[in-house]
């Protein structure tokens, strides 16, 4: 009886430590392999817990709210910067990422962690536009300028058929590229002159969306969207795949476009850092790399992957650029102070209420 009861209470002290084998994942919607998720698990022996955002803003919402119990985040570098200088995040242990060796160079370069102190590349998308080519050709449209988001004069043939990213940086970024400024432009006149363009196409937009687009655009029901790559890449499959008499294009705008780099970080309380370390370190591995971009072609920053990317995605440009194509994308910075931050929240809470 002694014996039954020993083990019993082993058994009960055990449990906690058991429930709490968990890496939280906070990440963006459909943004990592499950087959990845499936082998690390397997190999960890623990289970990988996954929270979603749309965008930035939603996530630094959630963090600022006080949210806790995540470990790892996936933030972009725009607002990688500012999460380091208000301590949302703690140092890596690179010696636990023996495959950090397996970035390219120049993607460590980073300028809101020059040293990679607290981050690690792990994929990057560019900022262009989706189309439904069989209605846009009948149409007659050219999608290679962002005069398909902007031009009522373009708008008025696919009116309520358009969507743009609910995003103020996306869309004030790609509001200056279309009037000729720098996507980074802080110039008040600049912003005003962006929100005058976007109330004159709204009237023709079908709603800001960044999380339903791509469904939307595979179903036929949106034939243009303001749109990352890699969502562009997940419709053109699904459209191709069941076979719906249509495709879908990339154009990356002759006046240019954003390219985003997203982040491997470890929250400052991270209940798991050790989880965290050991998940980064395996999703660097060439070949766990390589099944983000065949699955929803993200580009991807790490050399070791490129044996392992199916040749047809690696032949895209809107997801690995060639060097025309590097010529006309636009890196977003982060914003230099908490007035510009206002700003652009006054600024994009007017751009919608009108």
């Amino acid at each position: 009886m002694r014996t039954l009861v020993l083990a019993l209470g082993l058994l009960v002290a055990a449990l906690p430590a058991a429930a709490q084998n968990r890496l939280h994942l906070y990440i963006w919607s459909d943004y990592i392999a499950p087959d990845v998720i499936a082998a690390f698990e397997s190999e960890c022996g623990c289970q990988v817990v996954q929270s979603h955002y749309a965008d930035n803003e939603e996530m630094l919402a959630k963090l600022a709210a006080g949210a806790k119990g995540y470990d790892l985040i996936v933030p972009s570098t725009e607002v990688l910067g500012g999460m380091i200088k208000q301590n949302m995040l703690q140092p890596l242990d690179k010696s636990r990422l023996p495959n950090l060796a397996n970035i390219e160079i120049g993607f460590l370069d980073n300028p809101a962690d020059p040293d990679g102190r607290y981050s690690v590349p792990y994929a990057y998308t560019v900022t262009l536009i989706g189309y439904n080519t069989r209605k846009v050709e009948e149409l007659g449209i050219d999608p290679h300028s962002w005069s398909v988001i902007f031009d009522p004069a373009v708008l008025q043939k696919i009116k309520g058929r358009v969507t743009v990213l609910d995003s103020p940086r996306e869309l004030l970024a790609a509001a200056l590229i279309y009037l000729g400024h720098p996507a980074n432009s802080l110039d008040p006149a600049h912003w005003k002159e962006a929100a005058e363009v976007i109330r004159q196409a709204k009237p023709y937009w079908a709603a800001f969306n960044a999380a339903s687009y791509r469904r939307q655009l595979a179903a036929g029901s949106i034939w243009v969207a303001h749109a990352y790559s890699s969502d562009i890449f997940q419709a053109r499959e699904e459209v191709r795949q069941a076979g719906r008499g249509f495709d879908i294009g990339f154009a990356l705008p002759r006046e240019g476009a954003l390219v985003g780099m997203d982040n491997l970080v470890i929250h400052r309380d991270a209940p798991r850092p050790d989880l965290a370390h050991q998940f980064i370190n395996f999703v660097l591995d060439g070949r766990q790399s390589a099944q983000l971009t065949n699955l929803i072609g993200a580009g991807n920053p790490n050399r070791a992957a490129r044996p392992y990317i199916r040749p047809d995605i690696l032949e895209i440009s809107a997801i690995f650029p060639d060097a025309e194509t590097l010529r006309r994308l636009q890196v977003p910075e982060e914003l230099p102070s908490a007035r510009e931050r206002r700003a652009l929240s006054r600024w994009w809470t007017e751009v919608k209420a009108r």
